[in-house]
């Protein structure tokens, strides 16, 4: 149940998701003044692989893996390929650049993510769902161009 009870469980993740995506950006920039993005890439990465099955044990969601059918493990797999590659491009953005106006970028996958949805997986937002992204992405373009 959600902690906020009129607003859907998945906004409450999702929330929760914004919150710790904009301290892993801050806290990933201020980590990288004297690291290789890359390496700093991997060290986050070992330590993601080492908390994430302790919380999932702690919260008694683990089930056996093995279980799990050849297209779950396939799909499951190319988005870890992919989160790890933007990993790869953001540190190396965020290495470079101000979180500010890296982020913001970063974040224009929710467009990206919009488009694909909707060619591929039959979602259809509404025209206040599509102005929302448009708002956001070309709010993201303006602040890469104020640099």
């Amino acid at each position: 149940m959600s902690p906020f009870p009129a607003l859907p469980l998945w906004f409450t993740w999702a929330f929760l998701s914004a919150i710790f995506a904009s301290a892993s950006a801050v806290l990933g920039k201020v980590g990288l003044e004297n690291i290789e993005a890359d390496l700093a890439t991997l060290i986050r990465t070992v330590v993601v692989s080492i908390f994430l099955p302790l919380l999932i044990i702690a919260t008694g969601k683990w089930s056996n893996p093995f279980e799990l059918s050849q297209q779950t493990w396939v799909f499951i797999t190319l988005s870890g390929i992919a989160s790890g590659l933007s990993s790869f491009c953001f540190f190396r953005a965020l290495k470079q650049g101000d979180a500010s106006l890296v982020v913001p970028i970063d974040r224009l996958s929710l467009l990206l993510v919009a488009l694909i949805g909707f060619a591929f997986l039959g979602e259809r937002p509404s025209a206040t769902s599509w102005t929302g992204l448009l708002l956001i992405a070309g709010g993201g373009l303006l602040l890469s161009l104020a640099e």
